[in-house]
């Protein structure tokens, strides 16, 4: 089924061979190693202000978009409804975010942020920058370039054979 998806696809690279094949050398174990290196860094960061890596990301939605009901939140962040709510729930623990019925549609709850969490909200993009530009330490703006086009070109690749799977 997968080879079938691929076989759709430009031709496959050919620079892992399973005789020759070692995790350490993987780049989607190295990829694994660096975001959860990202993670523990954003971790420790948020910290301060009460938040955890998994928590931003609702947060930082819901500033840009303002409102969301879960299921929106949950297809954003990519997690399911569950998660989703469990997340939330701590959220709301912590005064950052609120749920509100929505007045068109009684079946509808949407989430917005608090004072609280607009003001968690705002501080978070210097903490992934931060985080980021340390794990970056040593490249190049051209090795950084080249780095977010080969990761573009892999989740193309990956949204490919997602599509072409039966």
């Amino acid at each position: 089924m997968y080879t079938a998806a691929v076989s759709k696809l430009r031709k496959p690279a050919d620079f892992y061979h399973p005789d020759a094949y070692g995790a350490e050398d993987s780049v989607g174990y190295l990829m694994r190693r660096v975001v959860t290196g990202m993670a523990q860094g954003v971790d420790r960061r948020l910290e301060s202000v009460g938040l955890t890596n998994a928590q931003w990301l609702p947060l930082i939605r819901l500033r840009v978009f303002h409102d969301a009901t879960v299921a929106e939140l949950a297809r954003g962040c990519q997690v399911d409804a569950g998660a989703m709510t469990r997340m939330l729930d701590r959220l709301e623990a912590k005064g950052l975010i609120r749920r509100v019925r929505s007045t068109a549609d009684r079946r509808v709850v949407n989430v917005e942020l608090t004072a609280e969490g607009a003001h968690a909200a705002r501080q978070i993009p210097a903490v992934l920058c931060e985080v980021q530009n340390a794990h970056l330490s040593g490249v190049t703006r051209a090795e950084w370039q080249a780095l977010k086009a080969t990761l573009r070109r892999m989740l193309e690749n990956s949204q490919a054979l997602h599509d072409a799977a039966p």
